[in-house]
């Protein structure tokens, strides 16, 4: 994992423990002086390697750069803004982003309610998807779900709405064409179904009190939202009100691309360096 300004606290002591749990090596590109002052992470000798950089830009051109040549399987924000990392990221001729692939912001979390992690997209990239970015979007969501073991993903496309309309929710009428072509094997074992809102989506008592035929049967993995707005509300209030754990990164990169906020805690950096590690070794995980 190629890691970008890792001068934070909270950065280093995720690195910490993901070293110490052998999820990744790590190389820190960047704040090299800082890094050699922390005892706890130069304890892991050869597992870390430090690269030069004068400031977070460049090493988010090198740390790219490392991504690009194979030499790293992860890339990792440290102190540096969003939109500075994402620039090199999406640069046409030396960025990580296929020609034909769609960059987008998937979040695992695990609901206090639920026993197992509901993923859902897209909370910070992709302001409106169009049907055909939507439908990239879904493909992402299947491959994701099929590397850390879901076989069959249930994805539910979210509206406050269960019934398709046009005219009012226009996001709705590509949601038919969506779940068609997961019936036609597009995606590969999948199933999917919407509009339905969220709570009819993971709890099946409401969608039999609704009285809706679902083959989700009220236990989604996958929410795909139909916009930022939504998506983003959602993220911070199961966040803020329910004090769920989350997981974050980029997909439809060329390496999944661990984008949590500087803000955000030790262990939700290091449950995104878990979920990164676990979908950047596809062999491993299938095995798994």
């Amino acid at each position: 994992m190629a890691v970008v300004w890792p001068a934070d606290d909270h950065t280093q002591e995720a690195l910490c423990e993901a070293l110490r749990l052998n999820l990744v090596d790590a190389v820190l590109v960047g704040c090299r002086e800082e890094l050699q002052r922390n005892g706890e992470l130069m304890a892991f000798g050869s597992h870390v390697q430090l690269m030069e950089a004068g400031n977070a830009d460049e090493a988010a051109v090198k740390a790219v750069e490392l991504v690009r040549k194979g030499e790293a399987q992860i890339l990792m924000k440290g102190l540096i803004n969003t939109d500075n990392l994402l620039r090199v990221v999406l640069n046409k001729e030396t960025g990580i982003l296929p020609k034909g692939n769609l960059m987008t912001h998937t979040t695992a979390a695990l609901l206090p309610s639920l026993s197992r992690l509901v993923f859902f997209t897209d909370p910070a990239v992709m302001p409106y998807p169009t049907p055909e970015q939507r439908l990239k979007q879904v493909g992402y969501m299947v491959e994701l779900c099929h590397k850390v073991g879901i076989s069959e993903p249930r994805i539910a496309l979210v509206h406050c709405t269960e019934k398709v309309n046009e005219r009012h929710f226009p996001f709705t009428a590509s949601y038919v064409d969506i779940v068609g072509k997961s019936k036609e094997g597009l995606w590969g074992p999948c199933i999917i179904d919407g509009p339905l809102d969220v709570k009819t989506a993971i709890d099946a008592e409401a969608l039999r009190v609704k009285g809706i035929n679902s083959p989700l049967e009220g236990r989604a993995d996958v929410l795909i939202f139909p916009d930022i707005v939504s998506a983003n509300v959602f993220y911070k209030a199961i966040s803020l009100f329910g004090g769920v754990e989350t997981a974050a990164m980029l997909v439809g990169t060329e390496a999944p691309v661990v984008l949590t906020s500087r803000g955000d805690s030790m262990q939700t950096k290091l449950y995104s360096i878990a979920l990164a590690s676990l979908t950047s070794v596809p062999d491993v995980a299938e095995d798994e």
